[in-house]
């Protein structure tokens, strides 16, 4: 029996018609813009967003990476972001290393601050002190990764947005679920994106595409992002049949997100009654479930040998995340898996 991989949405494989479209797709020297399934791609990924242009990359992380350096120069600019934001925790310390960026992380509800906060953290360094670092960028996660999927209330995205810009700041959404997001709240993607200097999403999470990711912004953004893109190694020739993924992910994978939702949902509900396992399946908003057992580890390993894969996030918290790999039947096996080892 196959394994029922939870580890993440990043686990996901191309379907059979995504591989037909990547194989069938028109290319070109992506370099010299004359690749028409990437330029096709920037310019859907565009309008989505509600921005001028976007650009096409091989990984979110460098969407971040970019935009990050776009926003900030070295010399003490300040980063104000969750605190279990992505860049904090798994982008290798880029941003010291790439932006010069000193990251300052701000306390939240499932990885989302408030106004105040924000509004407290840039008073803390304010305009004219030289002992201070220089709040520069202000950036949401939406969906929170860490924070359990959860979505950021649209009115409290703009809260912080009004804050921010009130200071000078500038603003970056790293949307690598942002489409979660859009199908758990009904509210556009334009809508979350638009109000953002920068914002990207992701083709390889729950979209389903093996590789690439897309940031948006104005065109002044934009064509200095392809300067990073080729500084950093990421511009590309035939990479429309990466594109070609993210078209058809765009096409085909959205609206069943959906699916993916309401298996987190169900799997939380199970889990839930497990003894041992803390857990409000209420909290569960979008395809992230995160919980609390006593020893995490220990249970994704003998979870592992059930036919089940989850990661431990820390000593007593495991996550597990739905997919377009991960249907309804394989949640139910999940779930007699995990109470078959937890009453072991």
């Amino acid at each position: 029996m196959s394994l029922v991989n939870l580890y993440s949405d990043t686990q996901t494989r191309p379907t059979a018609a995504m591989r037909a479209a990547i194989a069938s797709a028109e290319v070109g020297d992506e370099q010299r813009g004359e690749d028409p399934t990437v330029l096709a791609l920037q310019e859907r990924v565009a309008a989505l967003l509600g921005h001028e242009a976007a650009l096409f990359l091989p990984t979110g992380t460098m969407c971040n990476a970019i935009a990050i350096r776009l926003h900030i120069r070295p010399g003490g600019d300040e980063l104000l972001l969750g605190r279990s934001a992505h860049p904090l925790h798994f982008e290798a310390g880029g941003q010291a290393a790439t932006s010069g960026a000193l990251l300052t992380p701000l306390d939240g509800e499932r990885g989302m601050f408030t106004a105040e906060t924000l509004e407290n953290a840039i008073a803390a360094h304010p305009v004219g002190d030289n002992h201070a670092p220089r709040p520069r960028l202000m950036s949401v996660e939406q969906t929170t990764n860490m924070g359990g999927g959860r979505v950021w209330p649209l009115a409290q995205v703009g809260e912080v947005l009004a804050v921010a810009v009130r200071h000078g700041l500038r603003t970056h959404l790293d949307g690598a679920r942002l489409l979660n997001a859009v199908v758990a709240s009904g509210v556009a993607a334009d809508e979350w994106a638009a109000p953002f200097d920068t914002a990207w999403i992701d083709f390889t999470k729950g979209l389903g595409a093996p590789v690439g990711a897309c940031l948006a912004g104005s065109s002044d953004l934009i064509a200095e992002a392809w300067r990073y893109k080729q500084m950093w190694g990421g511009a590309m020739r035939q990479a429309g049949i990466i594109a070609a993924g993210g078209l058809h992910a765009l096409d085909h994978h959205v609206e069943r997100l959906a699916e993916d939702h309401a298996n987190a949902r169900r799997l939380a509900e199970g889990l839930a009654t497990l003894p041992g396992i803390v857990l409000d399946p209420d909290e569960v908003e979008t395809n992230i479930v995160i919980f609390s057992v006593p020893d995490a580890p220990g249970l994704c390993a003998r979870l592992e040998g059930a036919g089940v894969r989850m990661g431990a996030i820390g000593p007593d918290r495991v996550r597990a995340v739905t997919h377009l790999d991960v249907d309804a039947a394989a949640i139910e096996r999940a779930l007699r898996a995990a109470a078959a080892v937890v009453r072991a």
